[in-house]
Order: structure tokens, then C-alpha cells, then sequence
């Protein structure tokens, strides 16, 4: 996604549904005030959606990519929530943030991204208190190759070739829920629930604890 028009084609494609209940389902997790960090934010549109629901939070949201976090910049001020959402080009595997310095740590579809994943969930660890809450949520590798193109053609049928390859290309490099139990335990979580949130996501969580 480093490119304008790839930005601009993932910004244009509808996750309206996931991102809405992600948004409800971090709203659930949080204190009443709270600093918040989304890791992978895209084009911003989960952040915004939660300054909407949290007018008391306050959200640093960051992505590698320049082009994602320009149309998030657009995004978050035609949304009017700028004094809530700040957006930072920073990589999610070397954190320029304070130890224990967010009540919450979100991050929605980076994981499949990474070959190993273990860096970026020591660094979410390092800058979350040690009592915050966490939402993880990614793609969940299908068991086998007729499941993924069931998936693709369910949930990707109506899109263009493009995006429907993206959509395969992730679901393939997607982790399966054993492993992803694997890394949480092998980084030093504790308390966090890991279920298979839907037919495509997994979901990690822990409520924030005052």
C-alpha cells in the first residue's frame, strides 16, 4: 500500500461493518479518559469512529505508509475529530512511545503483514501499562484452499480482480489461531482471551484493569 492510488483504493473499499464494530468493541475495553495507540491505522478510519464515540480519549494512530496516512489526515479532518486523533509515521516494530505509556493498544489487520510478528507485540507490550487493555484483531489463515476462495468470492465478489488478489494474497498469509496463541504466550501476556472472532478474524483481548 505505499502508493497513492493503492491508498486511495484501499480508502475506497467498504469495511464499514468490521471497522464499526471494532470501533464499539475498543470502546468496551477502555477507561472513561484514556491514551490510545492504533498500530496499522491505515487511512484512520477505526480511530475516528472511536473519538466519536470518546470525546474524552485521546488517540495516536500511525502507519509506514505516507500515502495511508495523508487520506487519514483528510479523513480525520473532514470528521472534525483533529484534536483527538493524531497521525505518526512510525514503524509498529520500533516505537518512539514511552514505556507503559497507553491505557489501550489496538491494531486491526497488521499482523498478517509481518513475517514475524514477535517484535512489534514486545514493543505493544513495552509502551502498554501493565494492567491496559488490548485489542488485536487480523485475518485467520483458512484451513485450506477451497475455504479461501469460498472467503474471496463471499466477501470480495463484487470488487474488482485487484482487490479480490489482495484479499486472497492476505487470507494466505494470514496466522492461524494456534499460532497467534503461540506468540501472545511467548511475549509475556497475560490474561488475554484469543478466540476465532468470525469465519475470516481472530481476535485477541483484555480488558483495561484501574
Amino acid at each position: 500500500m505505499d502508493t497513492r492510488e493503492e491508498a486511495v483504493e484501499y480508502d475506497s473499499m467498504d469495511f464499514t461493518s468490521v471497522n464499526t464494530a471494532f470501533a464499539e468493541h475498543t470502546v468496551s475495553l477502555g477507561p472513561t479518559t484514556a491514551q490510545v495507540l492504533d498500530l496499522g491505522t491505515g487511512t484512520a478510519r477505526i480511530p475516528i469512529l472511536i473519538a466519536q464515540q470518546r470525546p474524552q480519549w485521546q488517540l495516536i494512530a500511525i502507519d509506514l505508509s505516507e500515502n495511508m496516512l495523508k487520506i487519514g489526515q483528510q479523513n480525520v479532518e473532514r470528521s472534525g475529530v483533529q484534536t483527538q486523533v493524531k497521525l505518526e509515521r512510525v514503524d509498529a516494530k520500533q516505537l518512539p512511545y514511552l514505556e507503559e505509556q497507553f491505557d489501550l493498544v489496538i491494531s486491526n489487520s497488521i499482523i498478517h503483514h509481518l513475517s514475524n510478528p514477535i517484535p512489534f507485540l514486545r514493543e505493544l507490550k513495552r509502551v502498554l501499562k501493565p494492567k491496559g487493555g488490548i485489542l488485536l484483531r487480523d485475518l485467520l489463515r483458512p484451513v485450506d484452499q477451497v475455504t479461501r476462495d469460498h472467503l474471496v468470492e463471499h466477501y470480495a465478489g463484487e470488487c474488482n480482480e485487484h482487490q479480490r488478489q489482495l484479499f486472497r494474497d492476505s487470507l494466505q498469509a494470514a496466522f492461524t489461531l494456534e499460532e497467534v496463541s503461540q506468540m501472545i504466550t511467548e511475549v509475556g501476556f497475560e490474561g488475554v482471551k484469543i478466540y476465532q472472532s468470525s469465519d475470516r478474524h481472530w481476535t485477541a483481548e483484555r480488558v483495561h484493569q484501574s
